[in-house]
């Protein structure tokens, strides 16, 4: 990984929002937005927002299942989230 593909990660990163999407999707694994946003206690469109800038870096991944879009952690997402917790 290259420092500013890092840096984009971490920046992503820097929102308590964005933390709270990302632990629910390490626990749920494929959610809805309206799941998340009832998790996260977020309006809809706030939280399609945080989902936009996570998808962008790769983070997470979807997958449109008729009228329904799921979210998951994608695989670098993944990785990623195993290197941080590999320093707590």
């Amino acid at each position: 990984m290259k420092y500013q593909e890092i840096e984009k990660n971490y920046k992503a990163l820097a929102n308590r929002r964005r933390i709270a999407i990302i632990h629910f999707l390490c626990k749920e694994n494929r959610v809805t937005v309206n799941n998340i946003s009832d998790e996260i206690n977020l309006s809809f469109k706030s939280t399609s927002r945080h989902l936009q800038v996570l998808k962008a870096i790769g983070m997470i991944d979807s997958e449109q299942v008729g009228l329904e879009q799921y979210y998951y952690l994608a695989n670098r997402g993944n990785l990623f989230i195993k290197h941080l917790l590999a320093f707590v």
